[in-house]
């Protein structure tokens, strides 16, 4: 896999259970970020999560785009102390939740809460120091 400086602020940390990037507010970081997941879940062999684990941060990395300004943090927790679920985390420095709309049929934005919300166990948003994290769980496979 291939980034370029511009693509990755840096890794922040890679250990067995957890890996973690900041992204630029730029568009290529829904891309650098999807790479990101699913390289780190491949390694992990989690190949079975890494499509949809993908997808549901492409679509948070998105809204962090759309509304803030400043870096994007991305975080994934793989860890026995929570019942056999991957934690993983969209954080960005706007402090205000992510609130779900209702898209109508003809809208071309508007579902990305509605198919997190969906796809995952569980998702929510906690304020940070700086900003707030977005974040979600999946079953991980037995």
């Amino acid at each position: 896999m291939i980034w370029l400086a511009r693509d990755v602020i840096g890794v922040i940390d890679i250990e067995d259970d957890r890996a973690e990037w900041t992204f630029p507010a730029a568009p290529d970081a829904v891309r650098a970020a999807r790479a990101a997941v699913r390289g780190r879940l491949r390694a992990w062999d989690l190949d079975s999560l890494s499509d949809l684990a993908a997808l549901l941060v492409s679509e948070l990395v998105t809204n962090s785009l759309r509304y803030a300004t400043g870096p994007i943090g991305v975080r994934l927790v793989r860890s026995p102390h929570l019942d056999g679920v991957l934690l993983v985390e969209v954080s960005d420095p706007l402090p205000d939740p992510p609130r779900a709309r209702v898209a109508g049929p003809d809208d071309e934005s508007g579902r990305g809460l509605q198919l997190v919300a969906h796809a995952s166990e569980r998702w929510g948003t906690r304020p940070g120091g700086e900003g707030k994290t977005v974040w979600f769980e999946l079953a991980l496979p037995e």
